[in-house]
C-alpha cells in the first residue's frame, strides 16, 4: 500500500523502521514543523523529522491543519493509508484523505488510558501489564474501532524509558501486522468498551 507515515518522536522511529523494510511504500513522512530549541534558539527537526531526513525519504513539515496548500499537497499524494504514531490530533478532513482511512497505534490497550501519557499513567498507577492498540482513527480521540492489540508485562525494574522502548519496538510488530491485513482483506474490527475507558491526560512537572 501507499503510506504516509505521521509522527514526531523518536518512540515512532521503530514502526516507521518496519514499514520502510515491509512490501508496502512509504510516500512520504509528515512530521512537524521545526521549532526553536535551546538557548541559541536553533531550529530543530522532529526526531521522525531527522531520521527521514537521513534516509532521503520526502518529508512534509506540518505546521497547521488550516495550511491549504500543504493539505492539497497531501491530497495529491494519492494514499492509500495514513499510520499515525504519537503524531497530533488529526482534524476531519484529514482523517478521510486516504483510500481505507487512517491508523493509529496507541501506547494502551484500549479503551484504558485514552490520552497523550498512557505510559506514564501506567507507570504511575503500579499496573503490571500494559499494551499497545491499532485501531481506525475517528473523530473522537482514541474510540475507533480496534484492529489489533498485544499485550506485555510492566517490570520492577521499568521506567519510562525502558518501557517506551519495549512499546516502540512491540508497536512496529503490531502496526505492520494491521497494515498487511487491511491490505489482505482479512482483518477484523472491534469495538471498544467505552464503559472501561480510563484516561491518561497529559502529566505537568508537578505529578
Amino acid at each position: 500500500m501507499r503510506v504516509a507515515f505521521m509522527g514526531n518522536p523518536n518512540f515512532a522511529i521503530s514502526s516507521l523502521e518496519r514499514i520502510l523494510q515491509s512490501r508496502h511504500h512509504v510516500i512520504a513522512v509528515i512530521s512537524n514543523f521545526p521549532r526553536p530549541m535551546g538557548r541559541k534558539k536553533i531550529l530543530k527537526h522532529t526526531e521522525v523529522g531527522s531520521y527521514t531526513i537521513k534516509n532521503n525519504i520526502e518529508l512534509i513539515e506540518l505546521d497547521s491543519f488550516d495550511d491549504d496548500d500543504i493539505y492539497k499537497k497531501i491530497v495529491s499524494l494519492d494514499i492509500d493509508i495514513f499510520v499515525v504514531v504519537a503524531f497530533r490530533i488529526l482534524p476531519e478532513k484529514y482523517i478521510s484523505i486516504p483510500r481505507f482511512g487512517s491508523i493509529n497505534l496507541h501506547a494502551s490497550l484500549l479503551p484504558q488510558y485514552r490520552g497523550a501519557a498512557p505510559i506514564q499513567w501506567a507507570l504511575m498507577n503500579g499496573d503490571k501489564t500494559t499494551g499497545v492498540s491499532v485501531f481506525m482513527i475517528e473523530k473522537k480521540v482514541d474510540t475507533g474501532k480496534i484492529i489489533y492489540q498485544k499485550k506485555v508485562d510492566i517490570n520492577e525494574s521499568d521506567n519510562f524509558e525502558s518501557l517506551s522502548n519495549k512499546l516502540s519496538h512491540l508497536g512496529a510488530e503490531v502496526i505492520l501486522k494491521g497494515l498487511n491485513s487491511i491490505e489482505d482483506g482479512t482483518y477484523n474490527l472491534f469495538e471498544q468498551d467505552n464503559t472501561l475507558s480510563t484516561r491518561a491526560p497529559k502529566i505537568s512537572k508537578e505529578m
